[in-house]
């Protein structure tokens, strides 16, 4: 979790860009919307973004400036969360979609908290809450995006199978509904995030491909375009992934595991 304010004086235009999670955006402004896409279409209020959203921009200019509390969860807690991750994935929804009226009320209980710090406790109850009174994944998919996670993508759909002990067709189907995406596209997508972040970092394109597995500095352009329609020069000068390097600074090292605590980090 993190949470992000941005004064009125300064307008907020932030393209996102994908990440192996899906993302909660609990608007805790008077904007009139937080989320939008490049055709003008715009999400209300506290939204769930989920698995490769497209094309899609965090922002927007009110008069009291935007404030906003970021929650990302790993597609494995989010099914467990929301109940059907694969119904989020590639879409934006409003919070209340998902949460019912429980929603309202952890809106109102974050405005009325008196710190960051308070937030992040009530949002952590909240989700805990949610977690145990749904089913979780089966035992089987949630090992093989842990193995997805810890190789950052570089591992095939058959080894996965073979190290849970099911058929690489039971493997697809099981996955693609409880997590929402096909084995291989998930892991292109972790394989993706290790490579953004990299490039963030300042590291040469050459020397991205060859760390995350690319064929060679064209395979990695491609895959980049794939999933944000720019170059990779544009992908390491991105502010959502310089965000990222102060809001989640150690996942941005080493991916974190689904049982470790979460980061809760306030910016202004």
């Amino acid at each position: 979790m993190a949470g992000f304010r941005q004064r009125a004086q300064a307008g907020v235009d932030i393209a996102m860009v994908a990440h192996p999670s899906v993302t909660v955006f609990v608007d805790l402004s008077d904007g009139d919307s937080l989320v939008h896409d490049a055709d003008g279409r715009r999400e209300c209020g506290s939204t769930v973004v989920g698995l490769v959203p497209g094309d899609l921009r965090l922002g927007g200019r009110t008069a009291g400036g935007i404030e906003c509390l970021q929650i990302r969860l790993s597609p494995a807690l989010a099914g467990a969360v929301f109940g059907a991750s694969t119904d989020l994935s590639g879409t934006v929804v409003s919070l209340e979609d998902v949460w019912g009226r429980d929603a309202g009320r952890t809106e109102e209980r974050l405005r009325a908290a008196a710190s960051w710090d308070e937030r992040f406790t009530i949002a952590a109850d909240v989700l805990g809450r949610r977690m145990s009174a749904r089913p979780s994944l089966d035992p089987e998919v949630a090992a093989a995006w842990r193995l997805m996670r810890s190789s950052r993508g570089r591992v095939r759909v058959d080894s996965l199978a073979n190290e849970v002990g099911w058929s690489r067709k039971r493997l697809w189907s099981r996955f693609r509904s409880q997590i929402g995406l096909t084995p291989k596209h998930a892991a292109r997508l972790v394989r993706f995030d290790h490579a953004a972040h990299l490039l963030a970092a300042g590291d040469a394109a050459a020397r991205v491909a060859a760390e995350s597995g690319y064929t060679d500095q064209a395979h990695l352009h491609r895959e980049v375009k794939a999933f944000t329609g720019v170059t990779p020069t544009a992908v390491a000068a991105a502010p959502w992934l310089a965000i990222d390097d102060v809001a989640w600074p150690a996942s941005c090292a080493s991916p974190r595991q689904d049982d470790q605590p979460v980061s809760r980090v306030s910016m202004r």
